[in-house]
C-alpha cells in the first residue's frame, strides 16, 4: 500500500487493498494438512466462550517435545518452514478470537508480557506469527516497521508507507519479524475507532510466537487446566 501521514490512507475513498502477501512477512496457504486443520479449527471451535474476555492472556509455552494436544500437533508441523536455522527454544502460543465489528486489541508489539510489565525491559521473540482459522469480512491483519502512535486510534503507527495486510482466510500462515508492529483492522479493513453496527462471524487465529528463550512465567498447556478440548 502506498500513502503516508496519520489517516488519508485509510479513508473510505482510498482504502488499501488487501494483499495475500507483500514484501517482508512470509505467507503460506494450505500450511497444515488437511485433516489436522479440520481437527484443529473444530478443537478451537468446540472452546465456545472459554476464557473469551482474557483469551489474549491466556498463553502457554511449548518446547517442542511431545505434543499433548492438537496446538502442539500443529507446531510441529509448522516449525520446520519457520525456524529453519535459526535457534529457537520454543513457542509461546495463544487463541485469538474477536469480532471485526469490535475490535478490541490495538496495534502492539509482541514482547516479554510479565517481564516488561514488572522491570519495564522490553525483549521481542524472535519471530512472530499468525495461523488463521476461517474467513471473516474485513479484519485483515495489518503489519508495519513503523512503531505504535499513542495518539492515534488504536494506537496506530502515523506513518503507514509499508503496510502489510493479510486477509483472514483458513489454513493461511503467515510469519513475520518479532519487533514489527501489527494489529487488526475493523470489518470495513479501516483502522479501529469504536464498535461497528451489526453482527459478525467471530475471527479466530492462534498467534504463535518463535523466542530464544522462554518468556517469563509461561506454563505449557499440560500444567494447567485450561482448553481441555484442544487435547487429545
Amino acid at each position: 500500500m502506498n500513502g503516508s501521514g496519520a489517516y488519508p490512507p485509510f479513508s473510505r475513498s482510498s482504502r488499501p487493498t488487501v494483499e495475500p502477501f507483500v514484501q517482508d512477512p512470509k505467507l503460506t496457504d494450505s500450511a497444515l494438512p488437511a485433516p489436522l486443520f479440520r481437527r484443529l479449527a473444530r478443537r478451537v471451535g468446540a472452546l465456545g466462550t472459554e476464557r473469551l474476555r482474557t483469551t489474549y492472556q491466556t498463553t502457554f509455552w511449548y518446547d517442542f517435545s511431545e505434543p499433548t494436544n492438537v496446538v502442539e500437533e500443529a507446531i510441529l508441523v509448522l516449525q520446520p518452514h519457520v525456524v529453519k536455522h535459526l535457534r529457537i527454544a520454543g513457542v509461546e502460543w495463544w487463541l485469538s478470537r474477536m469480532y471485526a465489528t469490535d475490535v478490541r486489541v490495538d496495534f502492539h508489539q509482541d514482547r516479554d508480557e510479565k517481564l516488561a510489565l514488572r522491570t519495564g525491559k522490553l525483549v521481542h521473540p524472535r519471530l512472530s506469527s499468525v495461523l488463521f482459522l476461517n474467513r471473516v469480512r474485513g479484519g485483515a491483519l495489518a503489519i508495519t516497521r513503523h512503531l505504535p502512535d499513542p495518539s492515534n486510534p488504536s494506537l496506530a503507527p502515523s506513518q503507514l508507507d509499508d503496510l502489510t495486510l493479510v486477509a483472514p482466510r483458513p489454513n493461511r500462515f503467515v510469519v513475520f519479524d518479532g519487533k514489527f508492529t501489527h494489529g487488526v483492522l475493523d470489518a470495513n479493513n479501516q483502522i479501529p475507532d469504536g464498535k461497528l453496527p451489526g453482527r459478525a462471524r467471530q475471527r479466530r487465529t492462534i498467534a504463535l510466537n518463535w523466542w530464544t528463550k522462554r518468556p517469563t512465567d509461561t506454563p505449557a498447556w499440560a500444567e494447567t487446566k485450561l482448553y481441555r478440548a484442544l487435547g487429545g
